[in-house]
C-alpha cells in the first residue's frame, strides 16, 4: 500500500470531511441565520424568524458532524448522516443526493451572504470565523482534487 493510498484513506474519513466541509457549512448557515435575525431586527419578524430556523438547522447539523467526527476517531460508523438534510435523504434511501442539495444549499448560502452584502455587517470575530471555516473548505476540497488527479496518473 503507497503513501497516495494512505492519504486517500485520510482524506475521505469522517473525521477530515466533517472537519473541513461539514463545520465549516455549519458555520456559514450559523452566521447567515444570525444575520438574518439581524436583518430581521423589529419591522421584519418573518426575517427573524426564518433565521432562528436557519440557526436550528445549523446547530443540529453541527452536533451530527461532530459526532461523525468523534466516531470516525473511536475507530467506530456512525449510524446517522452528515447532516439533516441528507438524514431525510435516507429514509428514502438516495442519501448523497441529498448531501449534494445540502451543499448547493451551502454554497447558496455562501453568495447570498456576499450579494445581499450581510458580509460585510460580520462582526470582527464573525469575520475571521467565515474567513477561518472558508479558508479550511477551500484548501481541503484542492488538496481533495489534487490527490483525486494524482491517482489517475
Amino acid at each position: 500500500m503507497g503513501k497516495a493510498d494512505s492519504l486517500a484513506r485520510f482524506f475521505s474519513r469522517p473525521f477530515f470531511l466533517s472537519l473541513t466541509i461539514g463545520l465549516p457549512f455549519c458555520i456559514f448557515k450559523l452566521l447567515f441565520g444570525l444575520s438574518a435575525i439581524r436583518a430581521g431586527g423589529g419591522d421584519r419578524p418573518l426575517l427573524a424568524l426564518f433565521g432562528a430556523g436557519v440557526l436550528l438547522w445549523a446547530g443540529v447539523d453541527m452536533m451530527m458532524n461532530a459526532g461523525r467526527a468523534l466516531l470516525d476517531l473511536l475507530g467506530r460508523g456512525a449510524p446517522f448522516e452528515y447532516c439533516s438534510i441528507a438524514q431525510m435523504g435516507r429514509l428514502v434511501g438516495m442519501p448523497t443526493v441529498f448531501l449534494a442539495f445540502d451543499t448547493l444549499l451551502s454554497f447558496s448560502i455562501i453568495c447570498i451572504m456576499l450579494w445581499s452584502g450581510w458580509i460585510a455587517a460580520l462582526t470582527p470575530w464573525e469575520s475571521v470565523v467565515w474567513s477561518g471555516a472558508t479558508t479550511l473548505n477551500l484548501i481541503s476540497l484542492s488538496i481533495v482534487m489534487l490527490l483525486t488527479e494524482i491517482r489517475r496518473v
